[in-house]
């Protein structure tokens, strides 16, 4: 550049271009100023180009693609357009197009999250430290964040941080530079005690938010309020009235006010729709953040990059080549003194109605418009909605060896730890393919994955078949990874045959790359405004459509649990249920994660 100026100093000294003559189009403006004809880009001032790149603003819907070029003509071109008659020198300033279109207002007052049942073991073992970690990778900037703690507890904010400062390293010893973290961070943490149906207390919590906004100098209305309810679903309609008329945020210059509520969404059909109309009756659903952590986690956000973004899988994902899809959740360990928690809801209601069967949407949906949230979440619900009943000779359930010895739980109890289900997908990519959903506790391993096995190859000339099929599993936990498993030659001189992987494990092949916890990663997307991995509410009725016939059948005790013994892999009529919808079984293969 010309003198030793950056590009910014030469712009500031730029003379700007006579403006266009006006124009009738440009009387036609909407609200915010912008010009509806479809010329807008190109009579933009060069002035509020300058402007734009110098202070990197958010632009309006009408500029895609900016390419400001230095030449003696002073010309503006569009990106992507040519002009024979000038020489573009290699420095230009860019702006690409946004990778979603959201209409969207500049975020720039004090964000205050508040996390209701802040003295609750789900708010210390998961939110605070999500709040930490986002902390940490400078997204929550203490000058522009307070974090508000509430709950019944009488206790002071001290108590609170102390309770809270133990699970922010996850077990780990922290070092000192995470210490001088975590200390810095506690301090935006504020505790505020009341019930979650009392004015006085809810009152309260408006006075201390409204005086951190006050002390951040935010322009009445543009203050951001996040309410994460970290609370049994019961309590949900009373606080979420308290918050609407007591703690509500203006939102007419760019501020917001959204809430957070936990699964379990109901018991059945009846009582999730009470409780969303209730929640529906006070907040707009693009307020309400109903969030399922699987849908934070790493490798099942990679599913839809995987499923559209790579060609060799487009023929592939049908019912021509694919035989049947598992979907797995096991743990190694029974229900550890939540037993009388638990028993109330069973491994269905806890496990697979939400967990797997989101995961199913994303392996079973069509491929959306755009990634804007609504078109990924209509595509979930037309798969919800071509599930067929469910059958009952296609459901096998279980029920651990001592589970009742457990004090809270009733000696009658008929509620599985364990189960496996078969759904169908009435629609012409899935029609014949079994899903099966399997989940349980207590059994002999831990793991979700999801695992897609293949068709036999036809004419099988090197007469392999007994060594397995081809499949691709997608390892969710632990130790993310994605391989695949093919039939390869032994190496040696004999022409045998063996089978093998094509794997990518995270850990070796991002070594140094922190995968962000589900609770973090869904907790900014709250911040950001992006519903796309939380449940809509037509989602969530539809999910429920499909498991409440079951689920009363089990609760009348029509359906009864197996019993099977802790560490094994279940009853052995799962096993037995797996074959007859045509799952085989790969023996002497055991995939090993690789060593770094």
């Amino acid at each position: 550049m010309d003198g030793g100026l950056s590009w910014a100093d030469q712009w500031d000294n730029h003379p700007d271009p006579p403006p266009p003559a006006a124009t009738e189009d440009e009387s036609k403006k909407g609200k915010d100023g912008s010009s509806k004809s479809k010329s807008g880009a190109k009579k933009m001032s060069f002035r509020w180009v300058k402007e734009l790149c110098k202070k990197n603003l958010d632009r309006p819907k009408c500029v895609t693609n900016i390419c400001v070029t230095e030449n003696n003509t002073n010309k503006l071109l569009p990106m992507g357009s040519s002009d024979s008659s000038t020489e573009r020198r290699s420095t230009s300033v860019k702006i690409e197009p946004f990778s979603e279109e959201r209409d969207s207002v500049s975020e720039t007052g004090c964000l205050s999250i508040i996390v209701l049942g802040a003295s609750g073991d789900l708010a210390k073992k998961k939110t605070f430290p999500a709040l930490f970690n986002l902390y940490q990778q400078g997204f929550l900037h203490p000058n522009e964040v307070h974090i508000f703690g509430y709950a019944r507890t009488k206790i002071s904010d001290d108590e609170l941080r102390d309770r809270i400062r133990g699970h922010l390293f996850h077990g780990k010893g922290a070092s000192s530079g995470q210490s001088e973290d975590a200390s810095k961070f506690l301090l935006l943490v504020k505790y505020i005690s009341g019930s979650y149906d009392c004015e006085e207390g809810f009152r309260l919590l408006d006075k201390a938010i409204y005086e951190h906004e006050v002390s951040t100098n935010s322009q009445e209305g543009s203050s951001r309020r996040l309410f994460y309810l970290a609370l049994p679903p019961s309590v949900y309609p009373s606080a979420c009235k308290m918050i609407r008329h007591f703690c509500m945020n203006k939102s007419d210059l760019g501020g917001w006010t959204r809430i957070v509520v936990e699964k379990p969404f109901g018991k059945d059909l009846d009582s999730a729709e009470a409780l969303s109309a209730q929640i529906g009756e006070l907040f707009d659903e693009e307020q309400i953040y109903r969030i399922d952590h699987y849908l934070g986690k790493e490798l099942v956000q990679n599913l839809l990059v995987l499923r559209f973004a790579n060609r060799f899988f487009l023929p592939l994902w049908n019912r021509d080549n694919i035989d049947n899809i598992q979907i797995v959740f096991r743990e190694d360990f029974g229900t550890d003194g939540r037993g009388g928690y638990f028993d109330e809801y069973g491994i269905i209601r806890d496990i697979i109605q939400n967990h797997l069967l989101q995961v199913l949407c994303l392996v079973a949906m069509e491929k959306p418009v755009s990634l804007k949230p609504e078109h990924i979440r209509d595509e979930k619900v037309k798969v919800l909605q071509s599930v067929l009943p469910i059958a009952d000779e296609e459901v096998v359930l279980g029920q651990y060896e001592g589970y009742k010895d457990d004090p809270t739980v009733p000696n009658d109890s008929n509620t599985p730890t364990f189960a496996t289900v078969v759904l169908r997908i009435h629609n012409e990519r899935w029609e014949g393919v079994p899903f099966i959903l399997k989940a349980g506790k207590a059994l002999n391993s831990r793991k979700a994955e999801i695992r897609i096995q293949f068709k036999e190859v036809p004419g099988d000339i090197f007469k392999c078949k007994k060594q397995g099929r081809n499949e691709f599993v997608i390892r969710l936990q632990p130790s993310e990874a994605m391989y695949m498993k093919l039939t390869v030659k032994q190496p040696g001189l004999d022409m045998s045959t063996v089978q093998s992987e094509l794997d990518l494990s995270y850990k070796q092949r991002y070594q140094g790359v922190k995968i962000p916890e589900a609770y973090e990663r869904l907790i900014l997307d709250t911040i950001r405004g992006d519903q796309q991995h939380f449940v809509r509410r037509d989602e969530l009725k539809e999910a429920w459509e499909i498991f409440t016939p079951l689920l009363h059948r089990i609760d009348n005790g029509k359906l009864k649990p197996l019993s099977y013994k802790p560490g094994s892999r279940g009853p052995v009529e799962a096993d037995e249920l797996l074959a007859k919808a045509g799952y085989m079984q790969t023996h002497g293969y055991i995939w090993v994660p690789p060593n770094l």
